[in-house]
């Protein structure tokens, strides 16, 4: 079989560049061994927020009479929770499938091997392509702690599908997915303790804001413990010897320690998968770091292959994925398209969220980029208010000596529904007096950068 576009994964780069080629009405075969929608729809960015989203409604309910409404013997029921994610990652990837076939795409089930730049197989088949997009994802990074092979750890996966809640849970990692798991844990009562290597949670997040999200969640009892290397694991008998816990050996600045919870997630990030797909025949050029070279539009260095989404390296983010797989097609379509990293929001869906866009303090002081900060209180926004009682936030802006937005900074909810606002700013380099003569709508939360600017 011929098409003039073979794609390998059916992530959101994949299953984006295949609709968007589909549309352009090129002939399509996307190969996928596992479940359409890759990791962020069946066990990433959909799963997660559907328990984050309990998680905070229970949040709300037991804190509803701030709001003068009255609420007996509030609970959760953790199976129902889990079914419902399942529900909801079912429902989704049948969406995703039916706009595929909706644009003639041949989707194929099984492991792809490339055997050069026009062909690949996949079981006893061997298709033939003019172009060949890859979007293999990531997978979760173990790191090569003493006794990591001999405790029994959760990753993501796991946490995801447990219908019982521990009494305790140590996260190694304090990164995004630490802290969304941390926030959920913590809000059906488990006691959560966040061991992170680095000093502050949230790397590549605005640190101001960080430190102020594990504030708000260490009043509600996660315990952090920053500057902390974990230099062992092992598995313990608890207290009465009827089961195993898991044993957390650590070093940091006031000496070396323990920590005893009933399971452990293994949460210290991603990295791309480039191995089991026969990448290594295409002899593809690799940048400093190891990841796959590409250029603006997202072509390899054997013309006719592409890299999309989490193999190039940049950021690991589903949204990301999207827009490079946008930018690949065009460009097998011949139009005329440019991946531009300047604006990728950053959102963590913990309850308050944070999110961001555009540089960090931190990164404009790396580059010696002078800058002014403006930083506003969320209660400079009435609808935030009133919605948001007895808590507060902060919004930071970042702009040039000229004037121009280099970045803004959430901490409030809906930080992930209102960043777009301030990404559009960023990557169209507007200047703060360009950017306030656009109407908001009142009452709104993103109001807020109106009134920081």
């Amino acid at each position: 079989m011929k098409y003039q576009v073979i794609i390998i994964g059916g992530g959101p780069a994949g299953y984006t560049a295949a609709e968007t080629a589909g549309k352009g009405g090129l002939s399509v075969l996307l190969i996928e061994k596992n479940s359409l929608g890759g990791v962020c729809l069946n066990e990433g960015c959909i799963p997660t927020k559907t328990l984050l989203y309990s998680a905070k409604t229970y949040d709300s309910a037991k804190h509803a009479s701030k709001y003068a409404v009255n609420i007996p013997e509030v609970s959760f029921d953790l199976p129902k929770i889990i079914a419902r994610k399942s529900k909801v990652v079912r429902k989704l990837v049948l969406g995703v499938k039916a706009k595929l076939t909706a644009n003639n795409v041949t989707i194929v089930s099984g492991e792809a091997q490339v055997i050069d730049k026009n062909t690949v197989r996949c079981g006893e088949e061997t298709y033939e392509g003019e172009n060949l997009i890859l979007c293999t994802g990531s997978e979760t990074f173990i790191p090569p702690i003493p006794g990591v092979d001999a405790v029994n750890y959760w990753t993501h996966r796991d946490a995801l599908d447990s219908k019982e809640l521990p009494a305790s849970l140590a996260i190694v990692g304090g990164g995004v997915i630490g802290m969304e798991f941390a926030s959920f844990f913590n809000s059906l009562g488990v006691e959560v303790t966040v061991i992170e290597m680095l000093d502050e949670i949230l790397g590549g997040m605005d640190k101001e804001l960080s430190a102020m999200l594990r504030a708000e969640y260490a009043k509600r009892g996660i315990k952090f413990m920053l500057d902390t290397k974990v230099v062992a694991l092992s598995e313990v008998a608890s207290g009465n010897g009827d089961t195993q816990q898991i044993q957390v050996n650590y070093e940091n600045a006031e000496g070396a320690g323990c920590v005893i919870a009933e399971r452990l997630l293994m949460s210290v990030g991603r990295r791309p998968v480039t191995k089991g797909f026969g990448l290594e025949n295409l002899n593809l050029d690799k940048t400093a770091r190891g990841n796959i070279q590409v250029d603006g539009q997202m072509q390899t260095s054997v013309p006719g292959v592409y890299a999309c989404g989490d193999l190039t390296g940049f950021s690991l983010l589903a949204h990301t994925a999207v827009r490079e797989a946008e930018v690949a097609v065009h460009a097998v379509l011949g139009k005329k398209d440019c991946m531009s990293y300047r604006a990728i929001p950053g959102v963590v869906y913990t309850n308050p969220e944070i999110a961001g866009v555009g540089d960090t303090e931190e990164a404009l002081q790396r580059k010696g980029i002078p800058y002014r900060a403006v930083k506003l209180p969320m209660a400079y926004s009435g609808r935030f208010v009133a919605e948001n009682e007895g808590i507060n936030g902060m919004c930071k802006l970042l702009l040039a000596e000229d004037n121009t937005v280099l970045g803004a900074h959430v901490l409030g909810n809906p930080a992930s529904e209102i960043i777009t606002l301030a990404g559009m700013a960023v990557e169209l380099k507007l200047t703060a007096s360009e950017w306030k003569k656009m109407v908001f709508p009142h009452p709104t939360v993103g109001e807020i950068f109106k009134e920081a600017l």
